[in-house]
């Protein structure tokens, strides 16, 4: 895995820092499990603009991703590291020794037919899932359950890994890419390692047509607008004062969004950096 750098051969590749795409095995997705993604614009069901700055982009198919890993009774073998354009990280097909087929999320590491496994008892191994309780401390995860079941939730964008602290009683306590610290249910599961191709955000698109291909529009800022449209708009020349915020006047900088009354804070040990 890396990235390419171009020559400034045109304008548009003058910026141009994309992906190697040495890692990916295979160009053709499985068609089974393939789903329509219909895109919205940013309209809601009435037609009306609910998201700015989006719109276009090339057409997709959405790849279905086993967040779960429920399936213990087999092991599976990995056939094909892929490209999937609706999120950062590589996805890996494998293949269950019951002949089952499914999507995960490819961790660093992972090979073209390197076995893996979920479940109890299972080895604490690259590509492994297996419950929180069971995990040795030290240990990076990704992948990673809120409620025992539901599926993986946390830690699951390019390069993205939490390490597993300690364990008091019911709850892991697991440091978040953020620097958050958090307890989590031991019987909540976990995949080991790290997630691939970490270079991602080292990517520059270099030109803005590339950004229309993901279906991005121009974005403009508050300052060039008028005061009826935004709360920094307006002013003689370059005027760019006042504080920093939203279209909707939240502040835009150092303010706690969060809600302090949120049932997930008694879990929260240490809130994450600024």
């Amino acid at each position: 895995m890396g990235v390419r750098k171009f020559k400034p051969v045109t304008p548009g590749q003058r910026n141009k820092i994309i992906s190697a795409f040495d890692d990916i095995t295979c160009s053709v997705p499985e068609k089974s499990l393939l789903a329509p993604r219909k895109r919205t614009g940013g309209r809601n069901s009435e037609g009306k603009m609910t998201m700015r700055y989006i719109g276009g982009g090339h057409k997709k198919m959405y790849r279905i991703v086993d967040f779960l890993r429920n399936k213990d009774k087999y092991a599976a073998t990995v056939k094909t590291i892929e490209y999937d354009p609706n999120r950062s990280a590589r996805i890996a097909l494998v293949v269950y020794e019951d002949g089952e087929k499914r999507y995960i999320i490819a961790p660093k590491g992972l090979t073209v037919g390197q076995k893996i496994a979920s479940g109890p008892g299972v080895a604490p191994e690259v590509g492994n899932t297996l419950l929180l309780s069971e995990i040795p401390l030290g240990t990076n995860v990704h992948n990673i359950e809120l409620i025992p079941g539901q599926g993986g939730a946390m830690a699951r964008s390019a390069g993205c890994y939490a390490q597993l602290v300690a364990r008091e009683g019911n709850h892991a306590v697991l440091k978040l890419p953020s620097g958050e610290t958090r307890m989590v249910l031991v019987t909540c599961r976990a995949t080991v390692g790290v997630v691939s191709n970490a270079d991602h955000n080292l990517e520059s698109h270099g030109k803005a047509g590339r950004r229309r291909w993901l279906g991005i529009r121009p974005r403009n800022r508050g300052v060039v607008m008028n005061p009826v449209d935004h709360p920094m708009g307006g002013g003689e020349g370059r005027a760019s004062g006042g504080h920093p915020r939203s279209r909707k006047g939240l502040p835009a900088k150092g303010f706690k969004t969060r809600n302090p009354k949120k049932t997930s804070k008694k879990f929260i040990i240490e809130r994450r950096k600024k």
